[in-house]
């Protein structure tokens, strides 16, 4: 409801950048459908609108309402594919290690590197990025899930430690992409990177009354 949203909201600017939002009833049917989306295991959103019209700021609320962390793109001068996939390998922590659920909220302002696009179509095909971690590393982050993954009836494999891992990330980690769709290049994207339409719940912003 309109009022239970606005309470949400309050609390949110209690602890976050005040967010100046009038939750008029278009754009509670918006933060309903997003938080409809994330809620569900491998939930993963396309917000499709063109700049200004709420999607980051909805979504943030959203996320809040899930009790979901936000993790975004944070650039600088250099900012880089390197710098992206050590975020990832945070979030993978947070979801696959701690089993905690976030937001992982993309614009396409932030894509800076068309190579970001690889990674995140992995994330939402597989939930895996073969290249993220080496050897050693993905034998630490098994033993790290090794009891949990025993629990669970998981046969101590690294194969089978592998998939237990994807799933707790797939199951937490809900990718919510702000795209414009002016121009040509969210046409472009979506033609070479497949998985950003196919594993994504699409809300498109129309113009607000």
């Amino acid at each position: 409801t309109r009022r239970s949203s606005d309470l949400h909201l309050d609390e949110y600017n209690e602890t976050h950048a005040v967010m100046n939002l009038v939750l008029f009833k278009e754009a509670l049917q918006h933060v309903t459908r997003i938080i409809r989306i994330i809620q569900n295991p491998n939930g993963n959103a396309m917000l499709v609108g063109v700049g200004g019209s709420g999607k980051q700021s909805l979504s943030r609320l959203a996320a809040h309402i899930c009790e979901y962390a936000v993790k975004s793109v944070q650039l600088f001068a250099g900012y880089g594919e390197e710098d992206f996939l050590e975020m990832i390998r945070e979030m993978v922590k947070t979801c696959g290690l701690q089993d905690s659920p976030l937001m992982f909220l993309v614009t396409d302002a932030q894509i800076v590197d068309e190579h970001f696009l690889i990674y995140i179509n992995d994330l939402l095909t597989s939930g895996w990025i073969s290249t993220l971690y080496t050897r050693d590393e993905n034998d630490a982050n098994f033993a790290a899930i090794r009891h949990h993954a025993k629990q669970a009836g998981v046969p101590d494999t690294p194969e089978a430690n592998l998939e237990f891992l994807v799933s707790r990330i797939r199951s937490n980690m809900h990718l919510t992409l702000c795209f414009s769709p002016v121009g040509e290049t969210f046409r472009a994207r979506a033609r070479r990177f497949p998985g950003l339409i196919n594993c994504t719940a699409i809300d498109w912003f129309h113009a607000w009354p």
